[in-house]
């Protein structure tokens, strides 16, 4: 249909153009309401987003914290302080035997058991750092510059009992010292052997000599025992003692948590198997 110029009138159009007025005001209302409410929603969604970020690292920062502040409860600051070394020499000071020690005999005694160590070529500390990382370092930094009897009994048990000392000198000091009174005294004869010559067999005085038989049967009954400690059956081969020998020097070891007497054992039975 077209336009039919009769029914235009002049408040007709004024009508319109106010109904259309109208209709944008609300449209240009409704987009402003909108806009409003879409800004609104962006920043709370950019809120959430941020707390939900600072959420995650405190999550991933607490068991760090955690983590690190139960760590260094259980760790102590030194593995050896002076206070311990001065307590146990004190301890060792109090047992009988004590005055037997000397303190020239003690630290020949630590040389020689460091000599004998699963690893020869290491000296005390770094023996000990092998196995416990910082004990040998904290133990001589504790003891400090100056060597006494005290400090010099201290260093031979951790040389004889390794990593086990501290709970030897804190549960028995009378042992520990029973124990350096007879390695102090094995290491004073054999100085003394060596310094008077080895008597091989056929240079033995006639009053050491035994007879024949017997000595046959102690010696049988001393290699069956050898025998005996190394788990061995009686026609085992040189081989088979040298490894049973290296399998029990790794386990009663004192530096791997061994028994040193049981280690002990070991030694002297592999020793006279080999003779």
């Amino acid at each position: 249909m077209g336009f039919d110029p009769r029914q235009w009138s002049p408040s007709s159009s004024t009508r319109d153009d106010r109904n259309r007025q109208n209709h944008a005001e609300r449209v240009t209302s409704n987009v402003e309401a909108l806009l409003r409410e879409n800004d609104a929603l962006r920043r709370e969604v950019q809120r959430l987003h941020q707390q939900l970020d600072r959420l995650h690292r405190q999550q991933w920062q607490r068991p760090q914290r955690d983590a690190d502040r139960d760590w260094n409860r259980q760790q102590p600051s030194t593995l050896v302080n002076s206070a311990q070394v001065q307590r146990w020499g004190d301890s060792l000071a109090m047992q009988p035997g004590w005055s037997v020690l000397r303190q020239h005999g003690l630290e020949q005694l630590i040389d020689q058991l460091n000599r004998s160590s699963f690893h020869y070529q290491l000296s005390l500390s770094q023996r000990l750092d092998r196995v416990v990382s910082g004990l040998g370092t904290d133990l001589f930094a504790a003891v400090g510059g100056k060597s006494t009897k005290k400090t010099a009994a201290v260093l031979a048990a951790f040389a004889l009992y390794g990593v086990r000392a501290s709970e030897w000198l804190d549960e028995d000091p009378r042992r520990v010292v029973a124990e350096l009174r007879q390695r102090h005294q094995q290491g004073q004869d054999h100085r003394q052997t060596g310094s008077s010559g080895r008597r091989t067999r056929s240079d033995q005085r006639a009053t050491d000599r035994e007879p024949t038989g017997q000595g046959q049967r102690g010696s049988d009954a001393a290699r069956s025992s050898a025998l005996s400690i190394l788990g061995l059956q009686a026609n085992a081969s040189q081989d088979e003692i040298k490894q049973a020998f290296r399998k029990l020097v790794k386990q009663h070891h004192p530096d791997l948590g061994g028994s040193a007497d049981a280690f002990r054992r070991v030694k002297d039975a592999y020793q006279l198997l080999m003779d």
